[in-house]
């Protein structure tokens, strides 16, 4: 854990248990401390490559599917327009634009040809 992020081991050491040197401990007590960390600690979200602790990730969820559910009962959403942005998608990273993965669409078969035939000669 010290070799992952020390100041966040620290942070989590001095918010939970009042200990502002860790080194002053025994290292058996200190692994002891260390793993008996909540969950949503600093360090073991980072352990665990976390973006949110499981509260603020059920929380998200739930205002998503509230906020479709109204949206679902509008106008826009009987046309499918303007379709309300996902709390989750935003606190997880997963809404972050990414050129790679961007969607192409196409009014005619024609039009995707031409398209295609750009792509395989490596024109942009």
């Amino acid at each position: 854990m010290i070799s992952l992020d020390e100041d966040a081991l620290v942070c989590d050491l001095a918010e939970i248990y009042g200990i502002f040197d860790y080194r002053a401990l025994p290292v058996k007590l200190l692994a002891t401390l260390s793993c008996g960390l909540r969950e949503n600690s600093r360090i073991k979200m980072k352990l665990n490559n976390l973006e949110a602790d499981t509260r603020t990730i059920l929380l998200s969820m739930v205002a998503d599917s509230l906020a479709f559910i109204a949206w679902s009962k509008t106008e826009d959403g009987m046309k499918n327009k303007q379709r309300p942005k996902s709390i989750l998608s935003q606190i997880m990273g997963m809404d972050r634009e990414d050129s790679s993965s961007s969607n192409m669409v196409f009014d005619s078969l024609d039009e995707y040809k031409a398209a295609w035939k750009k792509i395989v000669k490596g024109e942009d």
